[in-house]
């Protein structure tokens, strides 16, 4: 059983930037896809972004790409979310999660453990 805690939230201005972390326990955390995903209010949840479990290959959305940086230390057991330049519409609740399959990365669907979430407001 993997445990993940979510960290780093909270308000910003448009244009600012957060780090969020992920801090995993209870199991061998270097064998795991990491994925970031948000839900916003009345939508669906939404794929931000993955990496494998070396580190050596990271995906992301379209939408993320050149603001958003994943990143993972498996000394630490933690996996990182860089965001910059955020928008207003980046507001949303921001939930890591841990998959041990390599298929479907950018579904919500199938991942093995869930964070709690971290909410993000991003002001205009």
């Amino acid at each position: 059983q993997v445990q993940l805690v979510e960290s780093g939230g909270g308000l910003v201005q448009a244009g600012g930037f957060l780090r969020l972390s992920c801090a995993a326990s209870g199991g061998t955390f270097r064998n795991y896809h990491m994925g970031w995903f948000r839900q916003a209010p009345g939508k669906e949840r939404e794929f931000v972004a993955v990496i494998m479990p070396s580190g050596g290959s990271t995906y992301y959305a379209n939408s993320m790409k050149g603001r958003f940086t994943i990143s993972r230390d498996n000394a630490k057991n933690t996996v990182y979310l860089q965001m910059n330049n955020l928008k207003p519409e980046d507001t949303a609740v921001y939930y890591c999660a841990a998959k041990a399959s390599s298929w479907y990365l950018s579904r919500s669907t199938g991942y093995d453990y869930w964070g709690q979430g971290t909410q993000v407001t991003v002001s205009s």
